[in-house]
């Protein structure tokens, strides 16, 4: 099978705990782009937080806020905001079952109590720097491109599922719990790997993905060969083809190699 594109997770996938990553990860990532295949970050992480990984890995191209927002070469290809009405509704619930959560917008994130124990540990573990974590305004209701719930028990994620087009992913990163992703339906990473095969006219069988996580799960389902990390949350591996090493032993790697793609 000859592949063209290649999309990868960061937290879990790319990144280890400790915000580092394995020699090889790059490595593999600098063969499949001298092959003159084209490779996308695919996060939930906003996107005004990745330019300091995407220089180190010289990648132009990325998925952001769980797939509501694309860009190819520095060019946006896809902005899906979420519904004022929904996000309204999460603060409400938020406030009165006394949750956390973080939201984003393409410029920065906002947080009900942004001096709260539970979003600063969140922040820190998934390097929020590059932009201040401000309170919550009605204004920038507007335009949330996504949003993490935070001290949500399990018990309780039933409340913010108000939507059909909404479910809810559990953030799988040590030293998080109780914290979950909201993803939407019609707007995840497997939609927006659509958007980016049908816009460089690459079929989904000459794709490969790498996750970790159960935001991966539309992405792994689309592509031809889509792999669960070694560290993957239990409910993803059914929905992916193949399951490689984990991100502490260069996963990436392995499962291009598996390929026989890197050397």
């Amino acid at each position: 099978m000859t592949y063209k594109i290649l999309f990868l997770d960061i937290d879990g996938t790319i990144l280890k705990p400790d915000h580092s990553y394995h020699p090889k990860t790059k490595e593999a990532i600098e063969q499949i782009q001298a092959q003159g295949m084209e490779v996308f970050l695919a996060t939930g992480r906003p996107t005004h937080e990745l330019s300091d990984l995407a220089e180190e890995l010289r990648i132009e191209s990325y998925i952001g806020y769980n797939g509501a927002y694309t860009v190819y070469q520095n060019k946006n290809i896809l902005d899906a905001p979420m519904k004022k009405e929904i996000v309204e509704a999460y603060l409400r619930i938020a406030k009165e079952h006394n949750h956390e959560i973080i939201l984003y917008t393409s410029e920065s994130n906002y947080a009900i109590d942004v001096k709260s124990p539970s979003i600063r540990n969140f922040a820190e573990l998934f390097q929020v720097t590059n932009t201040s974590l401000l309170p919550i305004n009605e204004e920038m209701t507007n335009y949330v491109l996504g949003a993490t719930l935070i001290n949500v028990h399990p018990e309780e994620a039933y409340l913010y599922e108000i939507d059909k087009d909404i479910r809810l992913a559990e953030v799988n990163v040590h030293g998080v719990t109780n914290c979950y992703d909201v993803i939407r339906l019609s707007a995840n990473k497997g939609e927006a790997v659509k958007v980016v095969l049908k816009h460089l006219g690459i079929s989904p069988d000459e794709a490969i993905a790498f996750g970790d996580g159960m935001n991966d799960k539309e992405m792994l389902e689309i592509v031809g060969a889509g792999f669960a990390m070694g560290n993957a949350h239990a409910d993803l591996l059914p929905f992916a083809t193949y399951r490689t090493t984990s991100v502490d032993e260069a996963g990436v790697y392995h499962g291009l190699k598996f390929l026989g793609l890197v050397k």
